[in-house]
């Protein structure tokens, strides 16, 4: 498994290096193959041109190039990597949700705390490769990762799957109702209806206001009356449980 660090802190480099080569002997069946980068322009560099690594642990505040700037252009060529950012400012926390980022540590980081977000992006890779959606078209059943999902519209007794790269999806002719075709995905607890026609997940949620959420694509989607107190919950319980 790749894991790459940048700290323009050379200390903290070092000593998140220490953290991750612990927890890979403390783990069964882990074994982390560890880049680091001081400078961030030369993990940008790889990013563009190299393989994606699996997890980045990434400072926020560096010379030249943020940990934010990093993280955009993580997503920019994929969105299956896991961010988690250490930084000693409380400041950027609504950006680093903005590139789904898992975790948001303080720094100096404690080894329970650095092993916990460790913990916590395993079992969200492990969640990414497993779930899929699978949905009925004309050309045949295709299997839809959850994560690669923005959102599902029913329009006109068909499903309509928005893919994060931009790409729709459409089903055949839906012969029980919108609930019960995508019921299945509410189990994952990213996705929640913000109105009879739609399911958002809210990974891909840019932000949230009284009448719709916008999402990462830009678009903006209607959220009902009658969903508006339970979208509102459940979207701060969502945040809270990436940064707590």
């Amino acid at each position: 498994m790749r894991l790459v660090i940048c700290d323009d802190n050379l200390n903290d480099l070092t000593e998140f290096e220490r953290l991750a080569k612990k927890y890979s002997v403390l783990t069964p069946g882990v074994q982390f193959h560890i880049t680091k980068f001081s400078d961030p322009s030369l993990l940008a560099a790889q990013i563009q041109t190299g393989k994606p690594a699996d997890i980045y642990i990434l400072d926020i505040v560096m010379s030249g190039m943020t940990g934010i700037d990093l993280g955009n252009e993580i997503r920019r060529h994929n969105s299956n990597s896991i961010i988690i950012y250490v930084t000693s400012s409380d400041s950027f926390a609504l950006d680093a949700y903005e590139v789904h980022a898992v975790r948001y540590l303080l720094k100096p980081v404690g080894e329970s705390k650095f092993f916990e977000a460790l913990d916590y992006a395993l079992t969200h890779l492990e969640e990414k490769k497993e779930a899929v959606y699978l949905v009925k078209t004309k050309e045949g059943l295709e299997s839809i990762p959850y994560a690669e999902i923005e959102y599902i519209e029913n329009s006109s007794r068909k499903l309509e799957v928005h893919l994060a790269d931009g790409k729709k999806i459409t089903s055949i002719y839906i012969r029980k109702s919108f609930e019960e075709e995508t019921k299945e995905l509410i189990h994952a607890k990213s996705f929640i209806y913000v109105h009879k026609s739609f399911l958002v997940n809210l990974y891909h949620v840019r932000r949230l206001n009284q009448s719709n959420v916008t999402m990462k694509s830009g678009v903006n989607i209607p959220i009902s009356k009658k969903c508006l107190l339970d979208v509102k919950k459940e979207y701060l319980l969502f945040i809270s449980e990436q940064y707590k």
